[in-house]
């Protein structure tokens, strides 16, 4: 897989990114899901949440789950949204559990990837 420009191939490990999205995607019939992989190398899948009481977005419930599973940091996300650009909150999620350095990839619902941002 490469990015939007068709210039920089995408990682083995991104491209499992993109793969467990689309098949969270798949599997809840969410309009946007989110994977990252922690500094561990174990990878995490999501969609978004969007309860009365309870809203989160995919991107925010994969840092969750990492960070409740004892993550120590994140290497990099993908998020497959219909959304044009990142969220800042998405991004300051990651930035909080991974610091500086991680890539997250924005791709729509098929995983054809728009944006690579690093945090």
């Amino acid at each position: 897989m490469t990015d939007s420009a068709g210039e920089t191939p995408l990682s083995a490990e991104d491209a499992k990114l993109v793969t467990l999205a689309r098949a969270t995607r798949a599997r809840v019939g969410a309009a946007e899901c989110a994977a990252v992989r922690d500094t561990d190398g174990r990878t995490y899948a999501a969609a978004t949440v969007d309860l009365p009481s309870l809203r989160l977005s995919a991107l925010q419930v994969c840092v969750a789950m990492a960070l409740a599973s004892g993550s120590r940091g994140l290497e990099a996300a993908v998020v497959l949204t219909g959304a044009g650009a990142l969220d800042p909150d998405d991004l300051a999620a990651v930035t909080d559990l991974g610091g500086g350095g991680v890539v997250v990839h924005r791709g729509d619902a098929r995983g054809t990837l728009a944006q690579s941002t690093t945090t």
